[in-house]
């Protein structure tokens, strides 16, 4: 039987999607969060998940760094994006940091099980509309390092790096993840050497440069700086 988490935090699109998947996949066991936490709190608690359909832009998951985190943790699971946004770079971005395809929300009911039996069958998928778009704006050398760096962390050793880009120390590092604080620096020394960089200041842009706004959400300020 498939398993399948949506990750979203706009509940009417949730119940579209189900209703959606039960047409599709009647036997399928859909699971629901309504944030990037309550989706790796899934994903920790169960281990029969196949599939995770992930908003792009969940408000804690940061663009393309939820993304990153999920794959990091949970490397089996293939990771769908689903998302408004139809920009052929972010896709070529996704694609590069791990996502399994790319599917538009306003995907029709046959695009969405096209989608799905394609991720389900280890396959990438991208909308048929954006094929060519997508092919003539090529995924950058830096993104292609960045995301071969990132693969080559640890499931730990990507927490404590997600801990250093949100700029905790060490101690607090160490007390929230249950560890010692020597423990930390070893992971760090591993980190930088993995990386290609010399600092906690490198390594957090590295990491943060996956972060991207959501355009849809990007509030309007007047001349007064009023929103």
């Amino acid at each position: 039987m498939t398993h399948i988490l949506i990750a979203d935090d706009h509940p009417l699109f949730r119940l579209a999607l189900t209703q959606a998947l039960r047409a599709i996949a009647p036997d399928a066991t859909l699971i629901e969060a309504d944030s990037l936490a309550a989706a790796c709190a899934q994903l920790d608690a169960r281990h029969d998940i196949d599939l995770v359909l992930l908003d792009l832009h969940l408000p804690d998951s940061r663009g393309l760094m939820g993304l990153a985190s999920l794959r990091a943790e949970h490397p089996a699971v293939a990771v769908a994006m689903i998302s408004a946004n139809e920009d052929p770079m972010v896709i070529r971005r996704a694609l590069a940091f791990g996502a399994a395809g790319y599917i538009p929300k306003g995907a029709s009911l046959d695009e969405l099980a096209t989608a799905l039996r394609a991720v389900l069958n280890c396959e990438e998928y991208v909308p048929a509309q954006l094929h060519n778009a997508i092919g003539t704006s090529a995924t950058s050398r830096e993104d292609q390092q960045v995301a071969a760096r990132l693969a080559s962390l640890t499931p730990q050793q990507f927490r404590v790096l997600s801990q250093v880009a949100d700029g905790l120390l060490n101690k607090q590092i160490a007390d929230k993840l249950g560890i010692q604080e020597r423990t930390i620096k070893a992971h760090l020394s591993l980190i930088f050497q993995k990386l290609g960089v010399r600092n906690r200041t490198q390594a957090s842009v590295m990491l943060r440069s996956l972060e991207l706004g959501d355009p849809t959400r990007i509030a309007i300020v007047d001349d007064d700086g009023e929103i």
